[in-house]
């Protein structure tokens, strides 16, 4: 019987001829990530157990990135501390200002194709995007590995899921990785791997592929693994023959497959307050919404920033709109390229590049009552401000889309100065082809909207089309 992914990373890593789910293994530990929140106390429980050295200080990754700028007196004390510890142990690499720590971990190289990589955060699945097994613990197992360079798992099973065909042009990964955790729910791949293949992956981007991986966690999965191909050597700086091992075996046992076709997926979104709780958007036309987040480790790459930029572009967004680059080199190229000074001009506020919004943290909390669309991974109650704050997971492109809705008075009817003024506004797309159906689920009913409401934002660069 075959391998899957998985599978032949652990047992090529371990130099086992075969492991099989369930399995008790040792692993070594190519790098590891802590960040700014948690090396408080990594290093306080490093010194517990009794270490006195690093097994290896240039396979340790250490970011700034949640409290990046400190909005909060305590958040000094965690910079203090993860500078003492950088210091004492000679840590080779430390970003302090450089952007989020799963985009910098492969953007800088850090997590490579085959490589099997730990974080203090549960997101760091990001990294399968590359074909690196990689996966969140806690900081007893963090300070655990910094003594030993070694971890035990248990070999996961494996789901597969196999996505034919070519995406709709306003269907984006988010959508597809949304669709995924809906139909899978919270739990449906706890402790699993998601192995990710068919043709509609293989035309992604690297970046598309991240987005994936990233909130594979949102169902539990331990890590969510793509085949590397061309796009991936050229982006993780390998050549093709040292990763040609990285794939499932067509005879590999998984434990479940999931088939999609491209062509049936429309634009959805995560709906207060679960990430499961996927409608499509069509069925949203007609929501307040008071702000617009577009950024994170899950949709803050230039790719992003490049759809915004086009749907926004020479018009006004018509509620609060935060912009926040998953990194400094994205920062830069977005600049480059023109898209920073589109976003400035529609109206948008751009941020320093970090967590941001995502954590709740740095800048642009809501208030009891308030609604937002955001592009990162979690929509949790208190996430970003009060636990009566409704938060709405959705794509770049739905989020643009929707910054820029605004309702239109009447034909020779003037808006008065409060509807002017006003920030809540009528948002969310739909999808363009309305017979284009969700198959997994009963039809719902379809949301109404104002008769004297219209859509400004035209469908552009693939995104949803407002209701007309």
């Amino acid at each position: 019987m075959g391998s899957t992914l998985i599978e032949k990373i652990i047992e090529k890593n371990t130099g086992l001829s075969k492991v099989t789910p369930g399995q008790i293994v040792t692993v070594n530990v190519d790098r590891v990530m802590i960040h700014d929140i948690f090396i408080p106390f990594v290093a306080e429980k490093f010194e517990e157990m009794g270490f006195t050295k690093l097994w290896d200080s240039d396979k340790v990754v250490l970011i700034y990135d949640h409290l990046v700028p400190t909005s909060a007196v305590e958040d000094v004390r965690h910079f203090k501390i993860g500078d003492a510890f950088a210091d004492k142990y000679s840590l080779t690499h430390v970003h302090r200002r450089d952007g989020i720590c799963h985009q910098l971990m492969t953007e800088a190289g850090y997590a490579k194709p085959g490589n099997i990589v730990f974080g203090t955060d549960s997101h760091t699945t990001t990294y399968g995007c590359v074909g690196c097994f990689s996966s969140g613990i806690g900081y007893t197992e963090m300070a655990s590995i910094l003594g030993t360079g070694e971890m035990w798992i248990r070999v996961p099973e494996t789901i597969k899921v196999v996505i034919n065909g070519t995406l709709p042009e306003n269907v984006t990964a988010k959508d597809v990785i949304l669709r995924l955790i809906g139909d899978l729910r919270a739990d449906g791949a706890t402790y699993k791997a998601l192995e990710i293949t068919g043709s509609a992956v293989d035309a992604m981007s690297v970046a598309s592929r991240m987005t994936i991986s990233n909130m594979a966690i949102e169902a539990g999965a331990k890590c969510c693994l793509f085949r590397p191909d061309e796009k991936t050597c050229e982006y993780s700086e390998v050549k093709m023959e040292d990763v040609d091992w990285l794939y499932g075996d067509e005879d590999a046992a998984y434990c479940r497959t999931i088939t999609y076709q491209a062509e049936e997926l429309v634009p959805v979104c995560a709906c207060p307050s679960q990430v499961d709780n996927i409608h499509p958007v069509s069925e949203l036309v007609g929501t307040d919404i008071d702000q617009v987040f577009i950024g994170s480790c899950t949709n803050g790459r230039l790719e992003d920033l490049a759809v915004a930029a086009k749907i926004l572009e020479g018009k006004t967004v018509a509620c609060r709109t935060i912009i926040t680059p998953a990194s400094r080199k994205i920062y830069i190229e977005a600049i480059k390229a023109g898209y920073m000074e589109t976003l400035a001009k529609a109206g948008a506020i751009i941020t320093q590049p970090g967590c941001g919004l995502c954590c709740g943290r740095a800048g642009g909390i809501l208030c009891d009552g308030e609604k937002v669309l955001a592009t990162n991974n979690r929509n949790f109650l208190g996430r970003m401000g009060t636990s009566k704050v409704g938060i709405y997971l959705g794509s770049p492109a739905t989020a643009a889309t929707s910054a820029a809705w605004r309702p239109t008075p009447a034909p020779g009817r003037c808006p008065s100065s409060r509807e002017r003024t006003r920030c809540s506004r009528r948002a969310c797309s739909r999808a363009s082809s309305p017979s284009t159906t969700r198959t997994s689920r009963p039809a719902r009913t379809r949301a109404t909207r104002s008769p004297r409401s219209s859509c400004s934002a035209p469908w552009t660069a693939g995104a949803p089309t407002c209701a007309t």
